[in-house]
């Protein structure tokens, strides 16, 4: 159901054009992200109220920011098309296929986090990607649009070559990733594998019955961009002071995240409860791969794939076809 509302959603608004602006910026932003370490620098925002900070140095005092927490990238596109959010913190992917549907009308505003991705599985007969079966129940947040079924999708193609990107489509589950490791480390689940992200797949990797089937950073060759923010065209046109805040937001955030990580772990474990220690995420965030930053990193990585395997019709230039003017000052690729 949630996939044909989506689907809906996006028909609907594939249609529309630039909507006239109100006349005067709103005192208030809406804020969703997903769960997980790549929307580090979101929690450190809310909590140090970084967008707010930044709104009053700006000249406009008295922001109400407001955040939610959405575990399915395309329920959070649901939610930007119905206009109960303002900005989506979230997977590339979604942005992408949106920013086709829409010609344009959503974009990117700023680039967040990127870091090792791992498939985990408790099938002992599952050694590479090649090993899944017809009863292999692999959870992703968004079936084939999420950023794990992207890579999912080019590990195929890497094992069984071009063409072969949906060959497990049949297999995903979409399940967030605090519900999917709970179901990984049940043995009597259905879900046997989650495609995850840090700190689940970190957590699920301390039992015994889960091991790695692959990462993303051998998949995509290196580090890239992987949660970003974005939105509407009429919302970022009519709120340039609060987009210009949320920017510095991130940046600061990101910053912290670089020079202070040990504080950036203890603000996150101290907002999510997640069983794992300070010294373990600081791990996690200092791992080769792993990019904390608003200015896009291999962001046409994503966009190429997607336009070959025909999931966007029109191919960008650059990645700033699918981003906000307000960040091509930055060095993104």
């Amino acid at each position: 159901m949630k996939l044909l509302r989506f689907a809906a959603a996006l028909a609907a608004l594939a249609s529309i054009t630039a909507t006239p602006a109100p006349a005067a910026e709103s005192n208030t932003i809406r804020i969703g992200r997903q769960p997980g370490l790549v929307y580090l620098q979101a929690i450190i925002m809310e909590e140090k109220k970084l967008v707010e900070k930044h709104a009053t140095a700006l000249g406009l005092p008295n922001v109400k920011v407001e955040y939610s927490i959405i575990t399915s990238g395309g329920v959070m596109t649901e939610a930007i098309l119905s206009d109960s959010i303002d900005v989506a913190i979230t997977g590339i992917s979604n942005l992408l296929l949106v920013w086709g549907k829409t010609n344009g009308q959503i974009k990117s505003i700023a680039g967040m986090a990127g870091v090792p991705f791992r498939m985990l599985t408790r099938n002992p007969n599952v050694k590479s990607i090649k090993d899944f079966g017809p009863d292999d129940r692999i959870a992703v947040p968004t079936i084939r649009a999420s950023m794990q079924a992207m890579m999912m999708g080019m590990a195929l193609e890497q094992a069984f070559g071009p063409g072969q990107h949906g060959r497990l489509d049949s297999n995903q589950v979409q399940i967030g990733h605090p519900e999917a490791m709970a179901a990984l480390l049940n043995p009597n689940h259905e879900i046997n594998t989650h495609f995850s992200i840090p700190p689940f797949q970190d957590i699920a990797m301390k039992s015994p019955l889960v091991h790695s089937v692959l990462v993303s950073t051998d998949v995509l060759g290196g580090a890239a961009t992987i949660s970003n923010c974005w939105g509407k065209q009429n919302f970022v046109d009519a709120n340039p002071v609060k987009v210009k805040a949320f920017i510095a937001a991130v940046d600061e955030a990101s910053d912290m995240v670089a020079k202070d990580p040990k504080r950036a772990a203890e603000i996150y474990i101290n907002v999510t409860k997640e069983k794992i220690t300070v010294d373990e995420l600081v791990d996690i965030i200092k791992q080769p791969g792993a990019v904390f930053s608003s200015t896009p990193v291999r962001y046409m990585l994503w966009a190429d794939y997607m336009h070959r395997i025909g999931m966007i019709k029109q191919k960008p230039a650059s990645w700033k076809d699918f981003s906000f003017p307000v960040i091509h000052d930055r060095a993104g690729s």
